[in-house]
Parts: C-alpha cells; sequence; structure tokens
C-alpha cells in the first residue's frame, strides 16, 4: 500500500507519461520538434522574410536552444551549420521534405530530420538565394527530382563547406548576368 504522502506524486507522474504517450510530433524522444515557418520569421543568416521564399527551408537546434534557427534556404542552414563553431553545438536540424510539398510554399508539417535526408546539390531549381539543396525524405524521390533537374546526390554528412561556397560562387556568377 502506498503513503498517503506519496499518493499526488504518483497521480502527478502518471498523468506525465500519459501525456507523454500522446506527442503526435515527428521528433524523437527528448528532441524538440519542428516548428511552424509563419509570415514573420526572418532567416537567421540573411535577414529575409522566410515565409515568402521558394524551396526547402531548414531549422537548427544547437546545444541549449530553446527555439529554432530558421532558416530561408537549406543552404543558408549549411552554410551556418558547417561553421566550426556552429558544426561542434548542433543537437539537431530540420529540412522540408519536397517529395511531399510544393515548391514554392513547403508546407510546415512536411519537416523531416536533416540527418536522415537525402540531398541534391547543383540542380536547376532555385530556392531563396539561387542555389539551394533539394532535400527529401527518400532516395527514390531525390532520384525522381535528380532526373528532371540534374544535380548530385548527397547525403547530410557529404555536404562540406568547399561545396557550400562553389554553390555560392555559382549562385553570384549567375545572378551577375
Amino acid at each position: 500500500m502506498m503513503p498517503n504522502r506519496l499518493k499526488p506524486f504518483a497521480s502527478l507522474a502518471l498523468a506525465a507519461a500519459l501525456l507523454a504517450g500522446c506527442d503526435t510530433s515527428s521528433a524523437p524522444a527528448g528532441l524538440a520538434g519542428p516548428e511552424p515557418i509563419t509570415d514573420a520569421d526572418i532567416c537567421h543568416v540573411c535577414g529575409m522574410l522566410i515565409a515568402d521564399q521558394p524551396g526547402p527551408k531548414g531549422e537548427i537546434y544547437l546545444n541549449h536552444d530553446q527555439q529554432a534557427r530558421k532558416f530561408c534556404s537549406t543552404l543558408e542552414m549549411f552554410v551556418f551549420l558547417r561553421q566550426p563553431d556552429n558544426a561542434a553545438q548542433l543537437s539537431h536540424a530540420w529540412v522540408h521534405d519536397m517529395g511531399h510539398t510544393d515548391w514554392e510554399h513547403p508546407a510546415n508539417d512536411a519537416f523531416i530530420r536533416a540527418s536522415d535526408a537525402w540531398y541534391v546539390v547543383g540542380h536547376r531549381r532555385r530556392g531563396s538565394m539561387g542555389h539551394t539543396l533539394a532535400s527529401f525524405a527518400t532516395r527514390a524521390d531525390a532520384e525522381t527530382f535528380q532526373r528532371t533537374y540534374a544535380g548530385d546526390l548527397k547525403r547530410f554528412d557529404d555536404i562540406q563547406l568547399a561545396t557550400l561556397t562553389e554553390l555560392m560562387n555559382e549562385s553570384r556568377t549567375h545572378n551577375s548576368k
């Protein structure tokens, strides 16, 4: 039999366990889920309004972050993330699954873990700042996109600062013509 002084704590623990079982977010246990992109959100790197931009967006949680750092493109997210100080602090990140959302207006319910995504790099579609990395939950969706828009298939760990710098330089050259 449980002592009377422990009964309130047992009830609280049971309620917490039941509520935790009701969580339907796509975030693994202990990780903050993706936050909705709102009309007021601005890119952590360039300060542009995010919702107005085409293509996949990104969100990063560094260690101890209470809120996501949001980015108007996956390219800008990776440029920020691949800086040594930031890379060492990464908790987790989210990107849009472009296999299940519209390119011009990606939906808030289409986020996937960035570390699990397949990326098409160097394709012909443009995001907010020119080149962006098209992100997909499945290899099959990434390959379908690649057949239409070209580019190279990569995984999260394959995307390094040198590749990102090359893409940014190509965007500058393309935009100056």
